[in-house]
This record gives structure tokens, C-alpha cells and sequence, in this order.
């Protein structure tokens, strides 16, 4: 399945930005494999070999449509066949396509994980109903998915841990994922004890 969240190990380890759409980011083309027009694949799906039952996989802009057939595991991912690319060369030339599947053909999430195509964009509030910024990215570098969240006051962003207890409350409905952000995650200053007079 495309990439997901909430104490579900997402493969993709640098992140991605993906926009809500009826597309889901299953993959994408790391480049040639060999010398005979196979691809090299990366595999954005909780279990990786499953991003070739879905159909044919388009690129971002749709204009593209790909049948892919996957031939073997490869360190980092799988090598794969692609429709109409037939030489090393083309398969060289989509390196960093990404691939999508309608989420159509995905299948549904239980009640604790999500789509990041679905978190992207959520207004972030507190528990107190206060406006911290919106989810900006979805990231994971090996100990957990992070949401980066951008907004006022934030700088360049600020990472949040994606569990359970620091977000309690995803609605997808209402497009807004609740925080209770330890002490100092958000802001040092706020909550800090005053500075001693010992003058």
C-alpha cells in the first residue's frame, strides 16, 4: 500500500511532500538496472513488492502510464520491467520519477494510520484550540515518522513525533490533526522557569 503513518513503519526515509489527490505515491524509478532496459524501483508501500498489484502506475502529472512488472529484489529496491522502456538509456532518463496508483486501488487503513497524501496540509491546532500551522511534510529517518509543521512563529518548521500520545486526534474530515507537544518542543521560552535574581 502507498505510504502511511501511525505506528506503521514507512519505508521512504528522507520524506515526501504529496499533494491530496486520487493519487497516492507508490514509488519511483531510482534509474537503469543493467545493461538490458530494466529500472531500478524504490517501493514507498508498507509491504514493498505490493506497489506493482496495483495496476498501471502513472507520474505525477498523470501524462505517463507505466505497466510494471517487478523481476527481482536489488539492494534498495526491486529491478522492474517497465512499458515502453526498452533501453538502459531510458530507463536512465526517468531517474526520480515518482509513481502513482489511483487510491482507488489501494486498500483501506485501519482507524490508527493514514495516507500522507491525507495528512498533508492538516491545520495543526493545541489542545487549548490554538493555531500552531499546517503539516508541510511527512518524514521518517529510521525512529518514526516526524510531521513537519510550518506556520507562524515556527522558523524554518518544527518536526513533531507522529504518536499516539503527541497526536491524539487526526480528522480527516474537518482537516485538522490535534497536538500535545512536550514542553519545549514548540517553543523553549514558554513554560520555562523564571530567571534567578542571585545578583
Amino acid at each position: 500500500m502507498g505510504a502511511r503513518s501511525r505506528r506503521v513503519p514507512d519505508p521512504f526515509q528522507t520524506g515526501i511532500a504529496m499533494a491530496k489527490s486520487d493519487q497516492i505515491c507508490v514509488g519511483a524509478i531510482m534509474g537503469a538496472f543493467g545493461v538490458r532496459g530494466e529500472a531500478r524501483v524504490k517501493s514507498f508501500c508498507a509491504e514493498p513488492s505490493d506497489m506493482a498489484s496495483y495496476g498501471p502506475l502513472s507520474t505525477e502529472d498523470g501524462q505517463t502510464t507505466y505497466k510494471i512488472s517487478l523481476t527481482r529484489p536489488v539492494k534498495g529496491g526491486y529491478a522492474a520491467r517497465l512499458s515502453g522502456v526498452q533501453t538502459k538509456e531510458q530507463a536512465d532518463a526517468l531517474k526520480g520519477t515518482r509513481l502513482y496508483a489511483p487510491r482507488a486501488a489501494l486498500p483501506s487503513l485501519p482507524d490508527d494510520e493514514f495516507y500522507h497524501a491525507d495528512l498533508m496540509g492538516l491545520t495543526v491546532l493545541d489542545t487549548g484550540g490554538e493555531t500552531i500551522g499546517k503539516i508541510a511534510a511527512v518524514l521518517n529517518h529510521g525512529a518514526g515518522d516526524l510531521l513537519e509543521v510550518r506556520g507562524k512563529g515556527l522558523g524554518n518548521g518544527v518536526l513533531i513525533p507522529f504518536t499516539a500520545e503527541i497526536v491524539p486526534t487526526i480528522d480527516l474530515a474537518a482537516g485538522r490533526a490535534i497536538i500535545d507537544p512536550p514542553p519545549g518542543l514548540l517553543d523553549d521560552d514558554k513554560g520555562a522557569a523564571p530567571a534567578s535574581d542571585d545578583g
